[in-house]
This record gives structure tokens, sequence and C-alpha cells, in this order.
């Protein structure tokens, strides 16, 4: 025969704890909407990440040349 076991302790806890964190999200939620809402729109059409970057091959940068420099500063050493 099936027995007909009551809830435990453990389940409603559980349970609760669920409830719990899914309003806890809700609530994050609606704070993100709000900020997004409230937030000022970024001035410029131009993406911060890609600002300074033209088309084409990008020059050198200085640390790369500062590198060649004092490897080919080494090699003239050993050559001497």
């Amino acid at each position: 025969m099936a027995k007909n076991s009551k809830p435990t302790s453990q389940k409603r806890a559980r349970e609760k704890a669920r409830i719990d964190r899914q309003k806890e999200k809700e609530a994050r939620r609606l704070e993100a909407k709000e900020r997004k809402a409230t937030a000022s729109p970024r001035s410029g059409d131009e993406d911060p990440d890609l600002a300074g970057i033209r088309l084409g091959p990008q020059p050198r940068p200085d640390w790369l040349d500062d590198a060649e420099e004092s490897k080919d500063s080494e090699e003239s050493e050993e050559h001497s």
C-alpha cells in the first residue's frame, strides 16, 4: 500500500528558500530596469572601446618599438 506522507519541514524550508530567491531576483531585475531607464545616454555615437581606431593598418605601439630596440642592442653586444 502507498503511504500518504505529509510534507516534511525540510521540503517546506526548500520551497520557502526557492520563493525567497525568486523574489530577490525579481527585485534585482526591477532595480536594473530602473537604473537603465534613468541612466544618461552615452555621449556621442562612438563606442568608447573603439575610440581613436581608424580603418586600415594600425600604427605600431610604442612598447613594441622599445622591445625591439633593446633586443637589437643585446644582439649587437653579443657580436662585439
